[in-house]
C-alpha cells in the first residue's frame, strides 16, 4: 500500500508563486511514475506535470510550460511543484498521484490509470 499526503496550497495573486509538497510512503517502489493533476470546478481532471523515476525529463501540459517545475527528492520521498508566474486559470484542486509503470512513456498525457492519490490541496489565485 502506498500513502499520499500532499501540502502547500493557498492563494495567491496573479505573477506570484506557491510550492506545493507531496510526501509519499509505504511500498514506495509501487511509485516510479510520479505526477501532479488539477481539477477546477466544472472541468475535468488534468495532468499538470510528470516526472519517471531515473529520468532526466519530465512532462508538463502546455499551459504550464515555462512556469511549473515538478522535482522529486529520493531521500525524502518527496515529490514538488514549484508554481511561479501564477495565472487565475491555476485556480484548481491539485492532486499527487503515482503509479508504477513499465514505460516512461504510459507517465505521461494522463491517460494511465494512477493507483494512489493523495487528497489534494487548493490553490486560488486571484487577479
Amino acid at each position: 500500500q502506498v500513502q499520499v499526503v500532499e501540502s502547500g496550497g493557498g492563494s495567491a495573486q496573479a505573477g506570484g508563486s506557491l510550492r506545493l509538497s507531496c510526501v509519499i510512503s509505504g511500498n514506495t517502489a509501487m511509485s516510479n511514475c510520479m505526477s501532479w493533476f488539477r481539477q477546477a470546478p466544472g472541468k475535468g481532471r488534468e495532468q499538470v506535470a510528470a516526472i519517471f523515476s531515473g529520468s532526466p525529463s519530465a512532462y508538463y501540459v502546455d499551459s504550464v510550460k515555462g512556469r511549473f517545475t515538478i522535482s522529486q527528492d529520493k531521500s525524502k520521498n518527496a515529490l514538488y511543484l514549484q508554481m511561479n508566474s501564477l495565472k487565475p486559470e491555476d485556480t484548481a484542486m491539485y492532486y499527487c498521484a503515482v503509479v508504477r509503470v513499465h514505460y516512461e512513456r504510459v507517465c505521461y498525457g494522463g491517460s494511465f490509470t494512477f493507483s494512489y492519490w493523495g487528497q489534494g490541496t487548493q490553490v486560488t489565485v486571484a487577479s
